[in-house]
């Protein structure tokens, strides 16, 4: 019996981690153009499908709305440097960030020479909030996972959407969303913007149900610091704002594991009984 059991168990795992039908496709909302003004519609038809109000940093958990994270520090005119495992938001907003670079700048535009290392990302890139941009260093890979705001519980989001800057390429920057067991949910390119330089591209997706456990983010196909050459076939590309829907707990895999094993091996048991 027990060997039966742990079989079932492995496929009742396996069929809780797959993603639902709904998962498969999710509504999408994306937009580019020169400025702010050109996307801001669609962003903000992507606020009201995750819901109000905009939690901003209350602990949680909480039933509804949605969480905004526009890396300006309330106004910052500094740049801000964070490590490699990014925590600052994990507490207050759910969301922790790393990459396999040295680590993160929100960086201010008109620092660039000494923030982003190339003084022709002043006009390379633009904001979407003002003022600073936020980028990973030495890496164009972020990745984002979640828990429930005020705890280290871990937790997923059914919506997630970002404004990049300056995509000139169709292709390399993209979105990547992840369930549990980290099953691929969905992935798409970004849409290019509509100006050589400067522009700004929103890419958001929002489930009917389930959650996703992580996001990956590729920005351009180069880390930051060489001039931008798409034609030379060199793409850098920052991000600026990123909202989600309000991180829910979800269970870790070894409560999925003992739920399922108790309910397979009961109804095994009570047939040996009849």
């Amino acid at each position: 019996m027990r060997t039966r059991c742990l079989a079932a168990v492995g496929a009742v795992v396996l069929a809780l981690m797959l993603p639902t039908a709904a998962q498969a496709g999710p509504v999408l909302f994306e937009a580019s153009g020169a400025n702010a003004a050109a996307i801001l519609a669609t962003v903000d038809a992507f606020r009201t499908a995750l819901g109000s109000p905009n939690n901003a940093n209350q602990a949680g958990p909480l039933a509804s709305g949605r969480r905004e994270i526009n890396w300006d520090g309330g106004g910052a005119a500094a740049t801000a440097n964070a490590p490699a495992s990014f925590a600052g938001f994990q507490n207050t907003r759910g969301a922790l960030f790393t990459t396999d670079g040295t680590g993160f700048l929100q960086a201010v535009l008109t620092n660039t020479l000494t923030d982003l290392g190339n003084a022709t990302y002043a006009t390379t890139f633009s904001t979407f909030s003002p003022a600073r941009v936020f980028t990973p260093v030495a890496s164009n890979v972020t990745d984002a996972t979640f828990f429930v705001p005020g705890s280290l519980t871990p937790a997923g989001v059914s919506a997630f959407g970002a404004v990049f800057t300056d995509v000139d390429l169709f292709g390399p920057t993209m979105i990547e969303l992840f369930g549990l067991g980290d099953v691929p949910l969905f992935s798409k390119s970004v849409l290019a913007g509509t100006t050589p330089n400067g522009s700004l591209s929103f890419l958001g997706a929002r489930f009917d149900s389930g959650l996703i456990t992580r996001v990956r983010i590729t920005t351009g196909n180069t880390p930051l610091g060489p001039n931008d050459d798409p034609a030379g076939g060199v793409e850098v590309v920052a991000m600026d704002d990123f909202l989600y829907s309000e991180p829910q707990a979800v269970p870790e895999p070894s409560s999925l594991a003992l739920l399922a094993l108790g309910a397979v091996c009961a109804g095994v048991a009570r047939r040996r009984k009849k």
